[in-house]
């Protein structure tokens, strides 16, 4: 198999893009890239660095968007102005997607709670709709009778050949 040498721009664990131009051997690297279609026809990008374990999901071009934690390992990028998810970053991501004897692991949205409301309700509507919710899937844990404690997991489903 010849080696790749696509160009793409991922997340350094530190936040801070790194730019791979075109030349350089993505196996070199440990670097794994594929574009999906999504049932709607939307191109979906996946970045997999082995060495790193993290994997960014694109949806679409590229554009300004912001970062918001989920979790301690997940990042969603989101443009405020258009709702629009412009891509997931998935630190640790072996880990992420590990099956228990109980299903797929979960993690709590805890930093959902620290977002202004109307932010935190942009997040919701772009994470629980396509193309991030064939990703990144949302419940809930019944704390109590009136409290609700979100809850996300990683579809490794979405992943058979990324890793």
């Amino acid at each position: 198999m010849g080696a790749i040498t696509y160009p793409t721009i991922l997340s350094s664990p530190v936040g801070q893009s790194t730019l791979f131009r075109k030349g350089d051997i993505m196996s070199d690297l440990n670097l794994h890239q594929r574009e999906i279609k999504t049932e709607n026809g939307e191109t979906v990008r996946l970045a997999y660095d082995k060495n790193e374990d993290i994997l960014d999901i694109f949806f679409g071009e590229n554009e300004p968007a912001t970062g918001i934690e989920l979790t301690d390992h997940i990042l969603l990028r989101l443009n405020r102005e258009t709702g629009r998810a412009v891509s997931l970053t998935l630190l640790h991501f072996s880990i992420l997607i590990e099956r228990t004897e109980y299903g797929p692991r979960s993690y709590p949205l805890d930093k959902l709670e620290e977002l202004p409301e109307n932010l935190r309700d942009l997040v919701i509507r772009a994470v629980t709709a396509m193309p991030v919710n064939k990703f990144l899937k949302i419940s809930f844990f019944q704390e109590s009778p009136t409290k609700r404690v979100p809850l996300t997991y990683v579809e490794p489903y979405s992943f058979a050949s990324v890793a």
